[in-house]
Formats: C-alpha cells, sequence, structure tokens
C-alpha cells in the first residue's frame, strides 16, 4: 500500500462545511467518517455541537461520535488511543479513513505524535483547582509565568484550561510542561501518505452561518440537552460543561441570565473560536495541508477529482 492515500484528513473552523464534505467523500469512496472533533466525543450534547444528524449516520459508517460520558475529562491521550483502534479496523476491512473535526490538538496527534507526559495525580489536580477557584484566569497564568515564564508566554493567559494543565503538571513533576514536548512518541498516521484539507469560508458569510446555526440548535433541542446536563452537577471545569453555549445557557436556565443574551453570548463564544481555530492552524499546521473553500472541495468531489484515492 506503500504511496498510496490512507487517510483524508478534514479540518476548518466550525460551521464551515466539514462535515458535508467528509460524507461526500465516504460515500464516493466507500469511506468511514472518524471524528476529531473535541466536543463532538461527548453524548450528552448531540444538537448543542452539531454532531451528525441520524440519517447521515446510516448512509456511512461514522465512529467516535457520542462515545463518552459528559462526567469523563476526555484527553488528546484517550483520543489517540480510540483513534488508532478506529483506523486500523477501517483499514482492516479495506475502508478510507476520512478523519473530520475542528480540534488541532487531535490532529497534531494523529500525524506527529503526542508528548510523553507522565499523569496527573487526582490530588495534585485537586490542590491546583482549588487554589485557582475563584481566581481570575489571567491571575493565574501570571502565577504560572512566575514558576514557568517559557511556557506561560505560549499560552493565551485566558485559556484557563491550558494554564491549569500546565501548573498541574508543573506541581506533580517538578518540570514544565514543555520540557516534555520535545520527546514524541509516533502518532498512528505518523509517516503515512494522507490528504489534508483545511476549509477557509468567507469570514462574514461563516459569522452569518454560526449565528444562524446557533438558533436552529436551540430550536431543534439544544436547550433541554444543557438542562439536562446541568441537572447532573458536575464540575464546571470539565470539557463537556464548557462546550460552546452551555456556561450561557445553564445561567439563563438558573435565572442569571436574559434568554437573548444567553444565546448572543453562545453565538459571540462559537464565533471567537472559530477564529482562534483558524489562526491555530495557520500557525501549527504544515505546508502539507491545502486551504481550500468549502465550494472549491466540494466541486472537486462532484468532478471526481478524488477517484483514486486509497
Amino acid at each position: 500500500m506503500d504511496g498510496r492515500v490512507r487517510a483524508i484528513l478534514i479540518a476548518g473552523p466550525t460551521a464551515s462545511g466539514k462535515s458535508a464534505l467528509a460524507l461526500a467523500l465516504a460515500r464516493r469512496h466507500g469511506g468511514v467518517v472518524i471524528n476529531a472533533d473535541s466536543m463532538q466525543v461527548y453524548r450528552d450534547l448531540h444538537r448543542l455541537t452539531a454532531r451528525p444528524a441520524p440519517d447521515e449516520e446510516m448512509q456511512v459508517p461514522h465512529r467516535l461520535y457520542g462515545t463518552v460520558d459528559g462526567a469523563v475529562n476526555f484527553s488528546v491521550g484517550h483520543y489517540l488511543a480510540e483513534a488508532c483502534r478506529v483506523l486500523h479496523e477501517t483499514w482492516s476491512t479495506g475502508g478510507l479513513p476520512i478523519v473530520v473535526g475542528g480540534t488541532g490538538l487531535y490532529f497534531m496527534g494523529l500525524t506527529d505524535g503526542l508528548s510523553e507526559i507522565p499523569p496527573v495525580p487526582d490530588e495534585v489536580r485537586a490542590m491546583i483547582r482549588e487554589d485557582a477557584e475563584g481566581r481570575d484566569t489571567p491571575d493565574i497564568h501570571a502565577a504560572l509565568a512566575r514558576r514557568d515564564p517559557d511556557g506561560a508566554a505560549r499560552l493565551d493567559p485566558n485559556d484557563r484550561l491550558r494554564v491549569l494543565r500546565a501548573l498541574e503538571v508543573l506541581a506533580a513533576t517538578g518540570r514544565p510542561i514543555a520540557a516534555f514536548h520535545a520527546a514524541r512518541r509516533p502518532g498512528p498516521l505518523t509517516g503515512l501518505a494522507c490528504r489534508k484539507l483545511f476549509l477557509t469560508p468567507d469570514r462574514e458569510v461563516l459569522r452569518a452561518r454560526i449565528d444562524a446555526r446557533f438558533l436552529a440548535m436551540i430550536a431543534a433541542g439544544a436547550l433541554d440537552e444543557v438542562r439536562a446536563l446541568a441537572a447532573r452537577d458536575l464540575d464546571p471545569m470539565l470539557p463537556v460543561m464548557r462546550a460552546h453555549g452551555v456556561p450561557g445557557l445553564i445561567a439563563y436556565l438558573r435565572g442569571a441570565l436574559p434568554y437573548d443574551e444567553a444565546v448572543a453570548r453562545g453565538q459571540a463564544d462559537t464565533r471567537r473560536y472559530a477564529k482562534r481555530q483558524v489562526t491555530w492552524f495557520r500557525h501549527q499546521a504544515g505546508a502539507e495541508w491545502a486551504w481550500l473553500t468549502p465550494e472549491a472541495a466540494m466541486a472537486g468531489v462532484e468532478a471526481g477529482l478524488w477517484d483514486g484515492v486509497g
């Protein structure tokens, strides 16, 4: 199988049309659609994370969607273990893996490998989280900067999850998290021939699509999903509790925020996230990624330009 495309990778900002392209390619080439979105792994939020609809999942196999309970802090390492298993299952049956999503670290782990960071003991994580309780994220980032200035400089001062992660690793190992990045074990796609696409919609079109899709998700029952999630009383720092729209909608359900403001906050958070996705791939992804408009990518599928893949 040397020289053949072993997988197609489709990334891009949220609401850019990735899932539709993946479905079209899977139908044409007998592919298996494999999720690479860190929120779509959770079963709690089908509508609010825009997971593929049931009729789409019936057309071609879809894997790693809605497989994780919201109470689980599903890490990149967990994802890579599951993705490796699914990739080999797909290859063993002659299928073409089509990996689609917007989580850059998932793609980096698949293609470049994962740093060997020792697991953080629960008691250390609890100590760091307790110390951070009630403090603003920039204040916590400043504390990290005093102990690990190089690591802090690489992080957004408002990215609470990653700032806490860096503090946890430092407390557990005595070493900055960057010290582990140089030593990586290969990912399941390292060294394999892959076709890599990043979808780049027009900025204003994307903003309008994000806002309209958020309203459509609410109309389809996303608020009921958030209501059920809130009733579980999970740790607010869990990834699922930080999904775009969840904090504002929970505040609305608890009477702390007007409905219109909660919706506007969810839309704005999603727009900002889309911008960060583009920025991350621009700086982190390699030159082998082809940046295409959704229309150009779909036209290529319809014109048969992908025939012979795999």
